[in-house]
């Protein structure tokens, strides 16, 4: 997972990969099938790992304003973590170049949607308890804070600090009142 969290799947050779197992390729493809499905399920074990405390919190919040809140926070220590490659894992393999494998696209496609999901259940889950305006923009919120998730990962991925992640977090959590019109 880190292999490729690092550097990418097309930044990733077979060599890389084999290496950083202490296998060789014969094992990897009997235990895997192909780097692309070996790709997948390092994306899978990095989201069940990495991505959980932000999912749960989204599930768990007592609101939907402080589910936001949560996630957010927990995005700004999961991509500044010194101990961990910078940024999220599925915004960065989704920025690089996979038009040459178009089922590996729509996959990162599905992937990265999965998290602007996640924002509009929250978010309707908001409406339905009553702590969100009905007449909200529920889409309108899960796309803003799910765009600010990807900017901070792209942010921490090019260097910036864990207090300037902090800032855009809570610019975009300060940001709610405003968003669901109240």
């Amino acid at each position: 997972m880190t292999v490729f969290w690092e550097r990418g799947y097309a930044g990733t050779s077979m060599t890389d990969l084999t290496e950083a197992m202490g296998i060789g390729s014969p094992s990897l493809y009997a235990a895997f099938g192909s780097k692309e499905q070996l790709f997948r399920e390092a994306l899978a074990y990095y989201d069940e790992t990495e991505g959980a405390a932000a999912t749960k919190a989204l599930r768990e919040g007592t609101t939907a304003r402080a589910a936001v809140a949560e996630a957010l926070r927990i995005n700004v220590e999961v991509c500044s973590d010194p101990a961990k490659p910078r940024g999220c894992m599925i915004v960065l393999s989704a920025t690089t170049n996979t038009d040459d494998n178009p089922r590996l696209r729509d996959y990162l496609r599905e992937l990265s949607l999965g998290n602007e999901r996640a924002f509009r259940e929250r978010v309707e889950r908001g409406v339905a308890d009553g702590d969100v305006p009905a007449h909200a923009d529920v889409d309108a919120i899960a796309s803003f804070y799910d765009a600010v998730m990807q900017g901070m990962s792209l942010q921490a991925h090019n260097g910036a600090s864990r207090a300037a992640l902090a800032r855009v977090a809570e610019g975009a959590i300060a940001a709610w009142e405003t968003l669901t019109l109240r």
